[in-house]
C-alpha cells in the first residue's frame, strides 16, 4: 500500500497509484473538531497545525493545508485588520486607493516576528515536523490578482482594470513580488506544494483574465518551481469560460467548482498533462447528504475522471456542521470504488 505522500505524488505525475487521493479543503470544520474558535484557528499557528493533524488521522485525509483566510498580506502591511470570533479575519478598509498609496506600501518580511505571514510559516513548520515524508504538507498564498482584490478592495479593483490599468498591473506586479517571497519562505520551512487562491478571477472574462492574471499567476507558479515546490491553483466560482487558459498558468494541480461541469474540466486540464480535484458541492451534496448519498455522488466523480490525473474533494470547503459520518464516507469512496456501480 502506498503512503499518504506517494500516493499524492503519484496522481500529480500520472504514475500508477492504488487509488485516488482524498485532499478536501476543511478549515470551519478543522477548527471545530480541534475546539478551537476560528479566531484562534487563523491566529495561532500551532493550534491550526493540530486541527489539521487531527483531521488528517480521523478521516485518513493524503494531504493538508495551512489555508485560513486570504488576509495574512494585508495585516503585515499595516491593514486595519477584523478578527471575528467564527468569521474569517478581513480587512476593515482598502489599503491601496491611489498610486501614491502603493508607494508607500511597503515589502513585509515573512518571518517578522508577530506577524501573520510568520505565523503560517510556524504551522508550516509545526505540521512539517509532525508529518514530513508522509503526509504531504500544503502551504496558501493569495495570486497577485486575489491579493490585489483584497489590498484595494473587490469593486474598486475591478472599476481599477478599467479606469487606470497602469495602476492595476503596478499593484499586481506589487502583490507578486510580495507573494513569491512569502511562498518561497513556506517551501524553506517544509510546504511541499502552495495553494495559490484566486476566487476573484472567477468574475472576469477572458481578455481581462489574459491580461491582468495568467501573467502573474505564472510568475508566482515559475518562481514556486524554480524553488523545488509544486503549486495548487485554487479558484471558487464558475470558471468554465477560463478552463483552458488556467491551465496553461503552470500550476500543478487544480482545484473545480461545483459550478463548473468537471468534465469539461477534466478535459481542459487532462490536454496540458495536469492534475485537478473537486468537486461536488460542499453544502447540498456533503453537507447535506447522508453518508449513502454522499459517496455515491463521490463515487460518480471517480467514474468520469478515470484514467485521468485526479484526487477526490469538494468544489471548495466543506462546512464545519458536517456529520463525521458523511465526511467519512466520502473519503471512503476511493477504497471501496470497486465495490460500486459507478465503475
Amino acid at each position: 500500500m502506498m503512503t499518504h505522500r506517494q500516493r499524492f505524488m503519484a496522481a500529480l505525475d500520472g504514475t500508477p497509484l492504488d487509488r485516488a487521493p482524498v485532499f478536501p479543503l476543511l478549515m470551519f470544520l478543522a477548527a471545530d473538531r480541534a475546539g478551537l474558535t476560528y479566531r484562534e484557528y487563523a491566529t495561532d499557528g500551532r493550534g491550526l497545525a493540530e486541527a489539521q493533524l487531527l483531521v488528517q488521522e480521523r478521516f485518513d485525509l493524503d494531504a493538508i493545508t495551512v489555508c485560513s483566510d486570504a488576509f495574512r498580506v494585508p495585516a503585515d502591511l499595516g491593514g486595519d485588520m477584523a478578527y471575528p470570533e467564527e468569521r474569517t479575519p478581513y480587512l476593515r478598509q482598502p489599503l491601496v486607493t491611489t498610486g501614491a498609496d502603493l508607494d508607500k506600501l511597503g515589502h513585509p518580511d515573512p518571518t517578522a516576528k508577530g506577524s501573520r505571514m510568520a505565523d503560517r510559516l510556524l504551522a508550516v513548520a509545526e505540521l512539517n515536523r509532525a508529518v514530513a515524508g508522509q503526509v504531504p504538507v500544503v502551504g496558501w498564498v493569495e495570486m497577485p490578482f486575489a491579493e490585489a482584490c483584497s489590498l484595494c478592495g473587490l469593486t474598486e479593483f475591478m472599476l481599477l482594470l478599467m479606469d487606470e490599468p497602469a495602476l492595476a498591473h503596478q499593484v499586481l506586479a506589487h502583490a507578486t513580488a510580495i507573494n513569491i517571497e512569502f511562498a518561497l519562505a513556506q517551501l524553506q520551512v517544509g510546504a511541499d506544494m502552495i495553494g495559490a487562491g484566486d476566487a476573484a478571477t472567477s468574475l472576469i472574462g477572458a481578455a481581462m483574465y489574459a491580461e491582468f492574471a495568467l501573467p502573474y499567476e505564472q510568475q508566482v507558479c515559475q518562481a514556486i518551481h524554480q524553488a523545488g515546490g509544486q503549486v495548487k491553483l485554487h479558484v471558487c466560482g464558475n470558471t468554465t469560460h477560463l478552463l483552458a487558459q488556467m491551465a496553461t498558468c503552470g500550476a500543478d494541480l487544480f482545484n473545480v467548482d461545483h459550478l463548473v461541469p468537471l468534465d469539461k474540466a477534466r478535459d481542459a486540464y487532462t490536454a496540458q498533462g495536469k492534475c485537478y480535484k473537486g468537486n461536488l458541492d460542499p453544502v447540498s451534496q456533503i453537507m447535506q447528504a447522508s453518508p449513502e448519498h454522499c459517496q455515491e455522488l463521490a463515487y460518480g466523480c471517480l467514474a468520469l475522471a478515470q484514467g485521468t490525473h485526479y484526487m477526490l474533494s469538494a468544489g471548495c470547503e466543506i462546512p464545519a456542521a458536517t456529520p463525521d459520518e458523511v465526511l467519512r464516507a466520502f473519503c471512503d469512496a476511493p477504497r471501496t470504488v470497486a465495490n460500486s456501480s459507478q465503475v
